[in-house]
């Protein structure tokens, strides 16, 4: 009696872990179908990228008068930015990662150039979080300068390193750190 107790349990966990594993892996395909889906389509995060890069180039060239400007439309693209097509977890994520990129903007917008750098080092970290969601069209570059502020990350559409932490100074500090391809 105790032999059949006992293989009626293993026969009843076994089956309990054998659903729960497809249950899992059913879920874990229909998001990444979907993941795959919206990331190909995300116009209004590729809107925010170009205005990010224009905010970069403004900085790599030692402007803080474009740089705010670029600072002051990222605000109103991220303003737009819609979050509806997400999961609700990607959206909660997306509110945090967009309420904080807004302020560094803000901040961007009204600054002089080296406040402006404090700011884009963490910018630059909201908007790699928000494209590892929202995915992108294009294949991005994640450089990196090991001398601003204990080391310091920025995206870029080039593999050509152009330091926007140093702009003229040190243009060429920095390496790829990594490749970013939808």
């Amino acid at each position: 009696m105790k032999n059949l107790k006992m293989s009626i349990a293993a026969m009843l966990l076994l089956a309990v872990s054998f659903t729960y594993a497809q249950d899992g892996h059913n879920h874990d395909h229909s998001k990444m179908e979907h993941s795959k889906m919206k990331k190909n389509n995300d116009a209004k995060a590729e809107v925010i990228l170009t205005d990010y890069f224009n905010l970069k180039d403004a900085l790599v060239a030692d402007d803080a008068k474009k740089a705010a400007e670029a600072g002051s439309k990222l605000v109103n693209s991220f303003k737009a930015f819609d979050k509806t097509a997400y999961t609700g977890e990607e959206q909660m994520e997306l509110v945090e990662i967009i309420e904080d990129a807004m302020e560094h903007a803000e901040h961007i917008a009204k600054s002089e150039l080296d406040h402006q750098r404090e700011h884009f080092k963490t910018l630059s970290k909201d908007i790699t979080d928000m494209i590892a969601i929202t995915g992108t069209e294009n294949t991005l570059y994640q450089q990196f300068c090991p001398m601003y502020d204990k080391g310091s990350a920025w995206l870029s559409i080039s593999d050509e390193v152009r330091n926007p932490y140093y702009g003229n100074k040190m243009l060429k500090c920095g390496k790829v750190q990594k490749e970013i391809t939808n």
